[in-house]
């Protein structure tokens, strides 16, 4: 966002709108931990996404959001007060994530891993719907991982310089010399931004889940990867490339790099708390069984190498002994990130779904709250 001090007026930019540098632009995200802090950034990421990019005219078009398991009634009532007031859309419903991940895979009962950016959730579904009492979270997300990757570079002395902060400059054929360019007036959460995006490109291109819990003695000596940085200059990545991601199963190999983080936090899964497993234990015992064998994985950060082997590994080997584990995930890493959109997608194409819409007539002689038992 562009803050105007004189006027106090803001003006957004969503997307790839923020590649271009401006002066004293600030950069926020309206989630925290997959819920929204701040729903006036959502407004106009909502209202970018209809006019600019869908190119639509909201009041047309029945809306179909996603939303993550843990969402309170508060933040589904607000969702739907923006949509039927604000954007006047003729119907709405509510879909929770782990459902459409589950329809997009084709089962109605499952159990989704959801690894996204703020976020890991373990839902079970059952018959179309999440068992509330099911649902286990992990404030470990991709962004975390990100963070880890960044104090781990600086630890080595490692800097990134921002793509909008140097040119390359020919000084004689094919030979080229990276000069630097002042802007006094960037902020430092668009050089923070733009420092995140490489530090997160070099944790999805280099890194990988290790096959059994990170050890520092075992892994000293693991060849490294090279990485070239926007800037020219090569790195060389060793055992943080296994490190890093077993971070989503052991948070405490983080406190290195992170002290603030607090010992509590739990991970997707490790040995003090597994969290596939309490989420299964929370259901009735009819149904564990066929959770345990069709556990999907779905989010961004799950398309980590050797990630879905080593989740089926440690599930199994703390399971009932007569139990058959079994994770499923797509093997396009695109599929996986969207699969909560095409589940969506499917969903909303259904027939016998048409029935289900909270309309406007209904929002006008209910209230906001009826939402709750029309989108359960």
């Amino acid at each position: 966002m562009d803050v105007d001090k004189a006027k106090t007026k803001r003006k957004f930019y969503v997307g790839q709108e923020l590649e271009f540098r401006r002066d004293h632009m600030e950069v926020i995200s309206p989630m925290k931990d997959g819920t929204v802090t701040d729903w006036d950034v959502v407004d106009n990421i909502w209202n970018h996404a209809f006019r600019r990019r869908l190119l639509i005219n909201p009041e047309e078009h029945p809306m179909l959001i996603a939303e993550p398991s843990i969402n309170s009634a508060q933040q589904r009532e607000k969702a739907a007060e923006l949509m039927f007031e604000k954007y006047k859309v003729p119907a709405l419903f509510l879909a929770k994530n782990a459902v459409l991940t589950s329809f997009a895979s084709g089962r109605a009962t499952s159990l989704v891993v959801d690894s996204g950016g703020g976020s890991t959730v373990v839902s079970a579904v059952h018959d179309g719907y999440v068992l509330q009492k099911s649902v286990a979270t992990s404030p470990i997300g991709g962004e975390f991982l990100t963070d880890c990757m960044m104090k781990s570079l600086e630890s080595k002395g490692v800097v990134i310089r921002p793509r909008y902060s140097f040119k390359k400059k020919e000084v004689s054929p094919g030979d080229y010399k990276v000069v630097d360019l002042d802007f006094p007036n960037t902020t430092d959460s668009y050089r923070l931004y733009h420092m995140r995006a490489i530090a997160s490109d070099i944790k999805e291109t280099v890194c990988r889940v290790p096959d059994t819990p990170f050890d520092e003695v075992a892994y000293a000596n693991v060849p490294t990867t090279s990485y070239e940085l926007p800037d020219g200059q090569t790195i060389e990545v060793g055992a943080e490339r296994f490190k890093i991601p077993d971070i989503l199963f052991n948070p405490f190999l983080s406190q290195e790099q992170n002290k603030f983080i607090a010992s509590s936090v739990d991970a997707i899964n490790n040995n003090n708390n597994n969290k596939v497993l309490e989420s299964v234990n929370r259901c009735d015992v009819d149904i564990r069984k066929e959770l345990l064998s069709s556990i999907l994985l779905s989010g961004g950060s799950s398309s980590i190498l050797q990630l879905k082997d080593r989740l089926e590994k440690e599930v199994l080997e703390e399971s009932p002994q007569n139990a058959r584990v079994k994770v499923l995930a797509s093997g396009n890493s695109t599929e996986r990130r969207f699969s909560v959109w095409i589940g969506g997608s499917i969903l909303a194409s259904l027939g016998s779904f048409q029935q289900m819409w909270f309309s406007k007539a209904e929002y006008e002689e209910h209230g906001v709250s009826y939402i709750q038992r029309k989108c359960p």
